[in-house]
């Protein structure tokens, strides 16, 4: 069982340390002590959590996609030359960044403060830990 500190937890999810405490405090979260004695949370149930808190916007020009992974947010950043530019957005605590034509800026209507979905398909996702358990 993955023990995962209140500090740690927090940072994950974006709250403070006593929101974190306020939800084992009301049954939310089950608290736990680590090694050290420190209050501390289950990974799994506060990855659980984690998933009931998630709401994304809903994305306003949903269309049929075998893509998975969509992330709508606002565009805070578009640095464009004559032919490319490089869009980043802000989806909840995520920066999305992405490379596209300087056309494709000018004909989706991009700007700083719009609303736009980042739809992620790839053949190669890259998955660490910071213990690196497990081998290749």
């Amino acid at each position: 069982m993955t023990i995962i500190r209140v500090s740690e937890a927090a940072r994950f999810l974006g709250v403070s340390d006593d929101t974190v405490r306020r939800w084992t405090d009301n049954g939310s979260l089950t608290p736990v002590r680590d090694d050290a004695g420190r209050l501390a949370v289950n990974g799994l149930e506060l990855a659980q959590h984690a998933q009931k808190l998630a709401q994304l916007p809903e994305d306003p020009h949903r269309t049929g996609s075998s893509a998975r992974n969509r992330f709508v947010g606002l565009v805070t950043g578009i640095t464009a030359d004559k032919v490319m530019a490089q869009v980043e957005l802000q989806c909840g605590p995520f920066r999305v960044v992405s490379l596209m034509s300087s056309e494709a800026v000018r004909d989706l209507g991009l700007e700083l403060g719009s609303v736009a979905t980042a739809v992620v398909k790839a053949t190669t996702v890259i998955i660490e830990t910071p213990h690196g358990k497990g081998g290749a």
